[in-house]
């Protein structure tokens, strides 16, 4: 059962970062702004689910949400993309703030 949980919930939480990529086509041109944000929304979630100590006290929830839902939203593979097409692209103040803002941020949250 705790394979199915985390299977659908996955499968939620990569279609809402899907989903997220279309909120953010256009807005600020040249930076990976939904990636950031699914980043950035995924640690801050497991960062309450971990506070609130969800992993001990309900399994169930804790692989739904932490491992299922923002194990599919967050993405550090895209994250490692992104900032390598803005070097690429000789974006090197996009590509440098991408990695402080992402590192920093997601480790704060």
């Amino acid at each position: 059962m705790n394979w199915l949980i985390v299977f659908l919930c996955g499968g939620v939480g990569a279609v809402s970062r899907y989903g997220l990529g279309f909120v953010f086509k256009g807005i600020g041109k040249g930076f990976p702004w939904a990636t950031l944000i699914a980043n950035v929304v995924a640690c801050v979630l497991i960062g309450v689910l971990f506070a609130a100590n969800v992993r001990s006290v309900n399994k169930s929830l804790w692989l739904l949400l932490a491992v299922g839902f923002c194990g599919g939203l967050s993405t550090f593979s895209a994250f490692s993309l992104e900032t390598v097409e803005l070097f690429q692209q000789a974006d090197y103040r996009n590509a440098i703030v991408n990695m402080i803002v992402s590192v920093i941020g997601c480790l704060l949250f």
